[in-house]
C-alpha cells in the first residue's frame, strides 16, 4: 500500500491510516500542488462537528455572521460589501431551514432565498475557551506536527452560495477538513498571480485579492484571466486539503449547511513574508490615509480594526527585518553544525490573520527560500510523492471542460468524478468558450477612439490604482530584498 513503508502496526481498536505522520509530514512540506488527503481522519473526534453539534455545545452563544447576496455580480462580493448579524448558530439553523422563528430574529432583514450566510474565520480556541478539552477532538499530530490540535485551528459555517473571493495567502500553506456538506475550491497556481489582476484593497494584513469575480469573470476588464490554469475540487466531508503556499484559492460552498476546519501551517519563507507585508501595510496605509475620506472608499477590510500609525508600522517593518536576520542566522549556523541534516520548516501554530507577529526562535528556522518554483531537489521529491486512492492531486482542468467545471473525490476514493457530467449547478459548469461569449461585453462606444481601445481622455487614474502598482507581489518582493541587502550591508 502506497506510503507503508515505515508504518507501525496499529494498535488493536485503533484506525489503520494509509501513512505515517512522519510521510504526512514530509508530503505536506514539500508537495507545490493541491491534493486531497483521504482515509486519515477516520477516528477523529471532529468528524462530528456538524453544525447541530456545535449549536448545542456553544448553546447561546452569538457569533457573528457574514451575509451576502445569491446574485452572481461582475465584481467580487468582498467583506466591505457584505452585512453583518451577530446569532446564535440556533438561530442561523432555524433561518437556514426557513422555520418562522426567524421572522423577528437576528436574521429578519435577509430572505434565506436571497442570501447567503457564513460564519467564517472563527477562531476555535477563542469561541471555545470555556471548553479547552474539545481542542483535542482534532489531530494534526496525525499530518506530523505534534502538539498541533483545535488551538491552532479555525472554524467555518456557512449556508449554500457561502463563498470566499479569490485571495492568495501571504503566510503558510493550509490544510482544511472538511467535516460537514461539501465545498467547491477553486485553485490557482501562484504563476497566475498577473492574470488574477491582484490587489490589496480592500486592505488586510497576509491576504492579496484577486479583482476577478471567479464565479462570473469580466472578461472586458480583465482578459487576462482567459490564461489562468484553474485546479477544480469539490471536498467531502472526512477529506482533507492541502492548499500549498501561495496558491489562489475561491471557495463556496454548495450544500445546504457546510462546516469546516483549517490549520496554517508555518514555513520558514514566512519570515521574508512578514517583510513584505510591513512593506505593503506601510504603503496602503500612508497613502490611503492621505485620501479624502468623504469619497465613501471603504478600504480597510472589516477584519483590521484600525489604520495604524505611520510609526507603528515603521516599528513593525524594523521588527519584521531583525526577525528574519535572527532567523536566517540561525538557520546557517544549524546547516554548519557537525552532523546536522539541516533545519526543517517551522511548525509552530500560525493563523493567518495574526498581525504582527514578527518574533522568530532560532531553533528550527532555515534560511527563507525566495520565489514561486522549486529547487531540482525538490521537483525529484516530487517523483516521489505516494499519489493514489489515499492521495489524489487535483489536476488542471482541460481546456474543453472550462475552468469552472468541478473534479469530485468520492467518497470511497477509488476514483474521479466530472461534476459536469449530468451537474445540476447552473452557471458552474459553464465551459471557458461559453464563459469568454458570455462575458465580453463592449465598452460603450462613447468611451472608446475610433480604433477601438479606450479614450485615454476619459481615464481618470485613482489612488488605488496607484497602490496596485506601487504593491503588486512582484514589486513589493523586489522591494523587500533590495531592502534586505541593504540591511545586511
Amino acid at each position: 500500500m502506497a506510503g507503508a513503508e515505515g508504518r507501525r502496526p496499529a494498535a488493536p481498536g485503533e484506525e489503520v491510516k494509509p501513512f505515517t505522520p512522519e510521510k504526512t509530514k514530509e508530503i505536506v512540506m514539500s508537495l507545490q500542488q493541491p491534493a486531497v488527503f483521504c482515509n486519515m481522519v477516520g477516528d477523529w473526534p471532529a468528524l462530528h462537528w456538524n453544525a447541530k453539534y456545535l449549536s448545542a455545545v456553544l448553546g447561546g452563544k452569538t457569533i457573528q455572521f457574514r451575509l451576502g447576496l445569491k446574485t452572481v455580480d461582475l465584481d467580487p462580493q468582498f467583506e466591505t460589501r457584505c452585512n453583518y448579524v451577530k446569532a446564535t448558530l440556533e438561530e442561523f439553523l432555524a433561518w437556514c431551514c426557513g422555520q418562522p422563528s426567524c421572522l423577528s430574529g437576528p436574521f429578519s432583514c435577509y430572505e434565506y432565498s436571497k442570501y447567503w450566510a457564513y460564519a467564517d474565520y472563527k477562531y476555535i480556541a477563542r469561541i471555545f475557551e470555556d471548553k479547552p478539552e474539545i481542542f483535542q477532538d482534532i489531530r494534526w499530530s496525525d499530518f506530523g506536527f505534534p502538539g498541533r490540535s483545535g488551538k491552532e485551528s479555525t472554524l467555518w459555517i456557512g449556508s449554500e452560495g457561502a463563498n470566499t473571493p479569490c485571495h492568495l495567502d501571504s503566510y503558510g500553506c493550509n490544510l482544511v477538513l472538511q467535516v460537514q456538506g461539501r465545498k467547491r475550491w477553486h485553485l490557482f497556481p501562484p504563476g497566475d498571480t498577473s492574470c488574477l489582476y491582484p490587489t490589496r484593497i480592500p486592505y488586510e494584513e497576509s491576504s492579496i485579492f484577486s479583482k476577478v469575480n471567479v464565479a462570473n469573470p469580466d472578461l472586458k476588464r480583465f482578459p487576462e484571466f482567459r490564461n489562468t490554469t484553474a485546479h477544480v475540487v469539490t471536498l467531502s466531508p472526512g477529506q482533507v486539503l492541502l492548499v500549498p503556499r501561495h496558491w489562489w484559492h475561491y471557495v463556496e460552498s454548495i450544500d445546504p449547511i457546510t462546516v469546516s476546519i483549517n490549520s496554517w501551517i508555518e514555513l520558514d519563507a514566512d519570515h521574508e513574508a512578514r517583510v513584505e507585508e510591513a512593506i505593503t501595510r506601510l504603503l496602503v496605509c500612508a497613502i490611503k490615509s492621505a485620501d479624502d475620506p468623504s469619497d465613501g472608499d471603504l478600504w480597510l477590510n472589516p477584519t483590521e480594526v484600525e489604520a495604524t500609525s505611520h510609526e507603528i508600522n515603521l516599528q513593525y517593518l524594523n521588527k519584521a527585518v531583525s526577525a528574519y536576520f535572527k532567523c536566517h542566522k540561525a538557520g546557517v549556523s544549524e546547516q554548519a553544525r557537525p552532523g546536522s541534516a539541516g533545519a526543517e520548516r517551522r511548525t509552530s501554530a500560525s493563523c493567518k490573520r495574526k498581525k504582527r507577529q514578527v518574533g522568530c526562535e532560532p531553533e528550527g528556522c532555515r534560511s527563507p527560500t525566495h520565489g514561486f518554483g522549486f529547487s531540482t531537489s525538490e521537483a525529484e521529491k516530487l517523483q516521489t510523492i505516494p499519489f493514489g486512492p489515499h492521495l489524489i492531486q487535483v489536476l488542471a482542468q482541460p481546456q474543453e471542460t472550462g475552468w469552472m467545471g468541478a473534479v469530485a473525490i468520492e467518497s470511497d476514493s477509488r476514483d474521479l468524478r466530472n461534476e459536469n457530467e449530468g451537474g445540476h449547478f447552473g452557471k458552474l459548469h459553464c465551459t471557458r468558450k461559453q464563459l469568454v461569449m458570455s462575458n465580453d461585453r463592449e465598452t460603450p462606444a462613447d468611451r472608446r477612439d475610433s480604433d477601438g481601445s479606450p479614450d485615454a481622455s476619459q481615464t481618470a487614474l485613482s489612488t488605488n490604482d496607484l497602490l496596485d502598482c506601487l504593491v503588486n507581489p512582484h514589486v513589493i518582493s523586489l522591494v523587500a530584498r533590495l531592502l534586505l541587502e541593504k540591511t545586511k550591508v
